[in-house]
């Protein structure tokens, strides 16, 4: 499957951490990649059967905040956002050697 960088950034954050419950605002602060182009990436991953999405299960009241709707990677998507995401970078190919490192990559 071809991916944008953000479809990328996004299925990393899953596979960095695979048993993570993920919700929406905390993947746009991971990865940067804003809700108009979070959501239908999420809802993409859903279709493929990548992820499953969900209601979390609170007392509104109690906790001061709205439910959130929460991702989890599933066994397939594991393996194929594994594949992807290595094709993706496999793809770009070797960094330039004029390119600064950056530190922590």
């Amino acid at each position: 499957m071809e991916l944008s960088k953000s479809s990328a950034k996004v299925l990393r954050e899953f596979v960095e951490d695979p048993a993570k419950e993920q919700y929406g605002y905390g993947l746009m602060l991971a990865t940067r990649v804003k809700s108009g182009s979070l959501y239908p990436i999420l809802e993409r991953f859903e279709r493929l059967r990548w992820i499953e999405g969900y209601d979390e299960v609170i007392d509104e009241h109690a906790e001061g905040r709205p439910r959130r709707r929460l991702y989890r990677l599933t066994a397939l998507g594991e393996r194929e956002a594994r594949r992807a995401v290595a094709e993706f970078y496999h793809d770009v190919g070797r960094a330039p050697s004029w390119l600064p490192r950056i530190e922590g990559a």
